[in-house]
C-alpha cells in the first residue's frame, strides 16, 4: 500500500468517525489488501450498529440489505432516468455480443441534484469519503436479458487493470438497489452460495467485495438471472480505495 495511501485513507475514514485506531499491515500480498482490509471493517462495524439493517446469516459473504431505501415516487423517477441513458452493457473484456451480459446500462448524470442526493444517502449509509465511489450507474434487463456470474472485484492479472488502479484502486462495497417489481425471473444470485434475492423495490443491498483480511472474496461471485416476464431496473454504485477520477 502506498506510504500517502496509508495517511489518505485513515485520515478520511476518521472524519466520518468510522475509525478509530486500526493497525496497518506492513505489506499488502495484493494490491490494496490493507486499504480493503481497513474500509471492510469499518463499514461492517457501523452496518452492524444500524437495526434496521439485515445481514445475511452466512459467514462466506458480508451482505446486508435494508428495505424501503427508496420511495415509490424515486423508484418511478430513477427507471425512467435509466431509459433515457440506457446504451448496450459493457464489459472489459468481452463485448455486447458474446451474452455474458445482455442489459442495458448507463450512468446517471452526477450533477443532477436527484441523482447526487441518493448517491448521498448511500455514501452516508456506509461512512464511505463520497469520492471513492464510482458515478450511479442504472441497469435496465428486458425479458430474456441477464448478467452471468461475475464479481465486481477487478482481476489484477488482467490487462486492464493499471487502468483502473489509476483510477482509483480496487472495488471494496457493493451497492445496489432495485426500483421495481419483475413479474417473473431477475433474482440476484450468489451462485457459491446457493442464495437468490427476489427484486423488491425500494430494497438496498450492500456486500463487501473483499474477506476481512482485504483479500478478494471469491464467494461474492453473483448474477443477475435472466428476466422471464416484464423488465427489472436496478441502480449500482461501487465504491474504490482510494478517489475514483
Amino acid at each position: 500500500m502506498p506510504a500517502a495511501q496509508q495517511a489518505v485513507l485513515p485520515a478520511l475514514l476518521d472524519q466520518g468517525g468510522l475509525l478509530a485506531v486500526l493497525p496497518m499491515p506492513s505489506e499488502d500480498l495484493v494490491p490494496d489488501q490493507s486499504a480493503l482490509a481497513i474500509l471492510g471493517d469499518a463499514v461492517r462495524t457501523r452496518l452492524s450498529s444500524m437495526p434496521d439493517f439485515y445481514r445475511v446469516a452466512d459467514e462466506r459473504i458480508e451482505l446486508f440489505a435494508v428495505g424501503d431505501f427508496l420511495t415509490g415516487e424515486e423508484c418511478a423517477r430513477l427507471c425512467a432516468m435509466i431509459d433515457a441513458v440506457a446504451r448496450p452493457s459493457a464489459l472489459h473484456e468481452l463485448d455486447y455480443a458474446s451474452g455474458f451480459r445482455t442489459s442495458y446500462s448507463g450512468d446517471l448524470d452526477p450533477r443532477d441534484p436527484f441523482v447526487a442526493s441518493i448517491s448521498a444517502r448511500i455514501d452516508a449509509l456506509l461512512g464511505v469519503p463520497q469520492e471513492f465511489g464510482e458515478p450511479v450507474q442504472g441497469q435496465r434487463y428486458l425479458q430474456g436479458q441477464e448478467f452471468k456470474p461475475h464479481n465486481d472485484w477487478f482481476y489484477v492479472t488482467e490487462s486492464y487493470w493499471p487502468g483502473e488502479e489509476a483510477r482509483g484502486g480496487q472495488r471494496s462495497w457493493t451497492a445496489m438497489a432495485y426500483l421495481n417489481a419483475v413479474e417473473a425471473g431477475g433474482a440476484t444470485a450468489f451462485t457459491l452460495l446457493g442464495l437468490e434475492i427476489e427484486p423488491k423495490p425500494g430494497v438496498l443491498l450492500l456486500w463487501n467485495n473483499a474477506l476481512p483480511d482485504g483479500r478478494p472474496n471469491e464467494a461474492t461471485l453473483h448474477a443477475g438471472l435472466p428476466v422471464e416476464a416484464g423488465a427489472k431496473y436496478v441502480i449500482t454504485k461501487w465504491y474504490r480505495t482510494r478517489a475514483w477520477r
